[in-house]
């Protein structure tokens, strides 16, 4: 524990690149918590644009990577965060109004050493029902096919849309992601999570933008998630990349 901060002092950790456009939203809905987390840490790529800007004039504060890269990214600012709680937040996704206290209540029972919220897809249009169901359903069916020796020992994969919360300490102990990963690599952390106790799935939504559909079209969205993730199951993690387009500014 840092100094000067409670056992359930909490981090929220954004990691970054080139999110101008969807990061001003996320950061005003998190001033909104009540109870406010006790630190926003913003861990960026390199950006070619105004997003640590965007953090620095929130008051967010913001760490640069050594490299861009969601796993060395996600490793890097938990190494950084100051509260012995994080929560890993997309930077296009928003949070309940209570987060910080469900995260807290959650956490609060020892044998859960990993949790999140319940990713709802949207955008203007509304709500994205298939591509949520589709979402809700795969945290049991993925580990069941793939892993089904770890699914009835109580692994359930969460993906970087469900708001993944955890101690800190604990991930520092599993060794985080693997740094090379640039997609799923919320996946491989479940798994190395599981050695240490169970994974909890709040019934609390988390509401995530719809960006990568309203890019690609529905059906090629939800084949792109179902391609990437059998490859993922197989272990053919190197050719991911290459399949999971980026959709932001300056990609």
């Amino acid at each position: 524990m840092r100094k000067g901060l409670t056992r359930d002092a909490l981090t929220i950790l954004i990691p970054t690149w080139n999110e101008a456009v969807a990061l001003p939203e996320t950061l005003a809905r998190l001033a909104t918590l009540s109870p406010p987390p006790d630190e926003i840490l913003i861990i960026d790529g390199g950006s070619t644009d105004e997003t640590v800007a965007i953090a620095k004039a929130a008051g967010a504060r913001v760490a640069i990577a050594s490299r861009k890269g969601r796993g060395i990214q996600l490793n890097e600012g938990v190494a950084a965060a100051r509260g012995p709680l994080v929560c890993i937040l997309h930077a296009d996704s928003v949070l309940p109004v209570d987060a910080v206290a469900v995260m807290r209540a959650t956490l609060d029972d020892p044998q859960t050493v990993l949790a999140s919220f319940t990713p709802r897809i949207a955008g203007p249009g509304g709500t994205r029902w298939g591509t949520t169901l589709h979402n809700w359903i795969k945290t049991w069916y993925a580990p069941l096919l793939f892993r089904p020796h770890l699914f009835f020992h109580g692994v359930r994969l969460l993906f970087g849309d469900h708001a993944m919360f955890f101690r800190r300490d604990q991930y520092l102990a599993v060794g985080g992601c693997d740094p090379s990963a640039t997609v799923l690599e919320e996946a491989d952390l479940c798994i190395r999570f599981a050695q240490l106790g169970r994974t909890r799935l709040v019934p609390r939504w988390v509401w995530t933008s719809d960006r990568r559909i309203a890019a690609w079209g529905p059906l090629k969205a939800n084949w792109i998630y179902l391609k990437v993730g059998f490859l993922w199951a197989v272990g053919a993690t190197k050719r991911l990349d290459a399949l999971y387009p980026d959709v932001r500014e300056g990609d």
